[in-house]
């Protein structure tokens, strides 16, 4: 059995009098892709947040490798963010720099390398992404499909032990996806990190993950693999993992 490498317990979340996340309890294994999935406003991306510290819990920790994240103050986490990357929505790069110099940006400000490595690494964090003769390419040049490639081989740039994804196929068309998902599952392989992927899409899910966590009300309705989602009676997952519609009754 792998050790767990996040642990959270009592993970609870408000904006003002709503509560997002209410009393949450899990763990992340070393080395696995942990899927959590959910409708639209479930407080997918909320959980995703906590993990590195970019939010901070009303209640609970989030400890990570024997560290409680959520008793750290801001610049106590920096160091764990070198560990804990994170692929955002939008893929965030910097419009007025072309490709090379988006990857290279988190090796100038923090690794202490000459120019010359950081092009090397420039160039093997494009490869792994599947990516070539781009660098010199502004992102308004770009698909979607190839901006979240370049976004993710910024990710890559330090070598993190985690990568966190949230959203990772929105916008994206059905074969990109498919491209994204299998990235996922070859950088798993070739660097042996621990991944987190929120998401509603479940080709996706079912691509990457090795467990999942369904989000709803605040609480995880169900967290196991997909031998035990596929036989679970409990229709809210039967129901969200075969895309049914909710009865016109049941709709807010």
């Amino acid at each position: 059995m792998a050790e767990a490498l996040f642990e959270v317990r009592g993970l609870t979340k408000r904006y003002g009098d709503r509560v997002i996340l209410d009393d949450l309890d899990f763990d992340i294994l070393r080395g696995e892709c942990f899927v959590i999935l959910g409708r639209s406003g479930t407080g997918k991306s909320v959980t995703l947040r906590q993990l590195n510290g970019l939010e901070k819990p009303d209640a609970g920790s989030v400890t990570f490798d024997g560290t409680d994240l959520t008793q750290l103050e801001e610049r106590k986490l920096y160091p764990f963010r070198r560990r804990i990357a994170m692929l955002f929505q939008g893929g965030a790069l910097f419009d007025s720099m072309n490709v090379f110099d988006n990857v290279a940006f988190p090796l100038r400000e923090h690794a202490g390398l000459d120019e010359a490595k950081i092009a090397e690494t420039v160039r093997h964090k494009l490869a792994l992404v599947r990516l070539k003769d781009v660098e010199g390419k502004m992102p308004s040049d770009l698909s979607g499909g190839m901006k979240k490639r370049v976004s993710l081989a910024r990710s890559l740039a330090l070598d993190p032990e985690v990568m966190l994804f949230d959203e990772p196929t929105t916008g994206l068309d059905p074969i990109t996806s498919a491209t994204i998902g299998k990235l996922i599952n070859s950088i798993q392989r070739e660097l042996g990190v621990t991944a987190v992927v929120v998401t509603h899409d479940i080709p996706l899910a079912r691509r990457v993950g090795d467990r999942l966590a369904l989000l709803a009300g605040g609480h995880f309705c169900f967290l196991g693999n997909w031998q035990e989602a596929d036989g679970s009676q409990d229709p809210q997952v039967a129901d969200f993992l075969a895309g049914r519609e909710e009865d016109e009754e049941n709709v807010a």
